[in-house]
């Protein structure tokens, strides 16, 4: 068994079973809707699918991240079993908990001198997040050291690719991420931006694309692309989705049919209540490894 823990934060967006499974703790974010402030626990305090039903109506959820104290709370008890920890945040190009997490991380050296704590800033997000933590858990268990991780996750941090399309721009402009009228027009006339999470771990626009049909074979063309070894790609592929499953599975069964030789099931998850907060419903996101990830 390792001596030390993995961790990482809730906006990793996968199921409960894995976290538990896999033997990683997270750290909560939390949104607030309807005056009503819930952690973001995989949908244990508030349904994902009553969410999503809620922001569709109309709801506009805000988030916010995790503190000093709760990243104490969530260490501590490890590094008092003798456990160094290793944590991966959400990017810094989207979320400050990196500072919180490295402000704890300084206050636990402090008092348990002894003992390991690192943090990195992951530059990844909802199951690209998910997937760099499960890739390194199948370090862990391979009996990776602590150094040996952190190394290796220098190496992958940069090419662990992060492809979005969103079917439905209603919360990109109600949150003021593009203009009302984009929105309005782009619903209209069924653009669907394809966007991607860039070296500095930003998402960036790249292109708009008319028709859900040809976003899908777009996004897959991204992977063919980019994936390491492209159609010969060999790693694992996850997906996430806010409450388009059915989309998410167009591009599962595409992917599956191109890339004979993947490790094992294309996944799919939903997208959590922190990152579903800012993207509502009709997003679909793709997760692989590849080349190094540009500006």
């Amino acid at each position: 068994m390792a001596d030390y823990v993995l961790t990482t934060c809730s906006t990793a967006d996968r199921p409960r079973e894995f976290f538990e499974k896999r033997e990683i703790a997270f750290a909560c974010f939390h949104f607030t809707m309807d005056g009503t402030t819930y952690p973001d626990d995989l949908g244990k305090s508030f349904p994902i699918r009553d969410f999503y039903r809620k922001v569709a109506a109309g709801a506009m959820p805000v988030t916010s991240q995790v503190n000093v104290d709760e990243y104490v709370k969530l260490w501590e008890p490890f590094l008092k079993e003798g456990k160094d920890i290793f944590h991966l945040t959400l990017s810094s190009g989207i979320s400050g908990t990196y500072n919180s997490a490295n402000a704890a991380a300084n206050f636990l050296r402090d008092k348990y001198p002894e003992r390991r704590i690192e943090v990195m800033d992951s530059l990844a997000a909802s199951a690209g997040l998910g997937l760099f933590i499960e890739l390194l858990a199948d370090q862990r268990d391979k009996g990776a050291s602590l150094d040996e991780i952190k190394a290796c996750a220098e190496k992958l941090r940069l090419h662990v690719h992060h492809w979005f399309f969103s079917t439905d721009l209603t919360s990109y402009w109600r949150g003021g991420r593009i203009s009302k009228a984009k929105g309005i027009i782009g619903n209209a006339f069924n653009i669907c931006p394809l966007m991607n999470v860039n070296d500095e771990g930003k998402l960036i626009p790249r292109r708009n694309v008319r028709t859900k049909r040809k976003v899908i074979e777009e996004i897959v063309r991204e992977m063919e692309q980019h994936a390491e070894g492209g159609a010969g790609y060999t790693g694992k592929v996850r997906i996430s989705n806010s409450a388009c499953i059915e989309d998410a599975k167009k591009v599962k069964a595409l992917i599956e049919s191109r890339f004979p030789k993947l490790d094992g099931e294309v996944e799919i998850s939903d997208i959590g209540t922190v990152i579903g907060a800012h993207t509502g419903p009709g997003t679909v996101a793709l997760f692989f490894i590849g080349d190094l990830r540009t500006p």
